[in-house]
């Protein structure tokens, strides 16, 4: 088959006012125009949602640094056991307090005890309610100290026996030459000897 020109012709000349490129044309620079109106948009809010999320990065990780817990402070479970071994320093410390001060308490009473035994026994005088014979006391204090007095029969005392630390007896006789502090003197000296 073969196609004749005449009507090929006659045929796009009838198609001419139906095919107007000019209405084509701009459709199609329209459409790209709004393609790339859109295309911005989207850039601007990609960029808009890129800057959020890296302010949000930020954000979260500023949170996750404050939320940790700090490598001064110690973790649960050594708190917790912090805690129960100062729980149970406080009740040892508590009943040792209690312990004391029940301790304190009878220490108290009987110091008041004591105090008043011993104004008793201040107040008292034990050799008037003895009748005891004050010079026989004496005699044996002065016995025990080393001092043993020879008294002659009219109870005058002419004499006195010294026994001295080493052991040694001394006899010292008061004849009236000296005076009694030289007589004391002489005593001591011996006796300590």
């Amino acid at each position: 088959m073969s196609i004749n020109m005449q009507e090929a012709v006659k045929a796009m000349g009838e198609m001419v006012p139906i095919i107007d490129p000019e209405d084509d044309y701009l459709t199609i620079a329209a459409a790209e125009e709004r393609m790339a109106l859109t295309q911005d948009t989207r850039q601007k809010e990609l960029r808009e949602a890129q800057v959020k999320l890296k302010q949000l990065a930020k954000v979260l990780e500023a949170a996750r640094i404050s939320a940790a817990r700090p490598s001064t402070i110690p973790s649960a479970e050594e708190h917790v056991a912090q805690m129960n071994d100062l729980d149970a320093t406080r009740l040892s410390l508590a009943k040792a307090i209690n312990d004391a001060e029940g301790a304190l308490a009878g220490k108290e009473a009987e110091l008041t005890r004591l105090k008043e035994e011993t104004h008793t026994l201040e107040m008292s005088d034990p050799a008037t309610e003895h009748n005891l014979d004050t010079t026989a006391l004496r005699l044996a204090l002065y016995k025990g100290l080393g001092f043993e007095p020879v008294v002659e029969k009219d109870g005058h005392m002419t004499k006195m026996l010294v026994r001295a630390e080493s052991g040694d007896v001394h006899c010292v006789t008061f004849d009236q030459e000296k005076a009694d502090a030289e007589y004391t003197d002489l005593l001591w000296k011996l006796a300590v000897s």
